[in-house]
């Protein structure tokens, strides 16, 4: 099958003079999204050769712990849901989420995670 369009997602990291992230900024072609300022980034990439996850997280100097952990918990619930979208594994799915709750409960992240 041919490639009928091309997207472009992009990060631009700012470092300091130790290598560590001062800002965040990333663009997306086909969102309308252009240089939008964020604290972090999880990025996940299969490498099919080896067979293996590689793994990219970022975050700067200004994230605060307390947005951390919800960062983390919104990230785990949307990997559940992917994870069934891709495989169809209700099962594994709600025990995924069961995670993801008490996960929420141990940090006593409820409040903060209800939309």
């Amino acid at each position: 099958m041919a490639v009928a369009h091309k997207s472009k997602i992009e990060f631009e990291v700012g470092l300091d003079e130790n290598k560590i992230p001062e800002t965040i900024h990333w663009s997306a072609t086909d969102g309308g999204i252009t240089k939008d300022s964020s604290k972090a980034i999880l990025v996940s990439v299969w490498d099919s050769k080896e067979k293996e996850s590689l793994y990219l997280p970022l975050w700067t100097k200004k994230m605060p712990v307390d947005e951390m952990k919800v960062f983390f918990h919104q990230t785990l619930v949307q990997m559940a849901d992917t994870f069934e979208r891709a495989t169809n594994d209700e099962k594994m799915s709600a025990t995924m989420r069961d995670f993801c709750e008490y996960f929420a409960e141990k940090l006593d992240l409820e409040d903060k995670t209800k939309k």
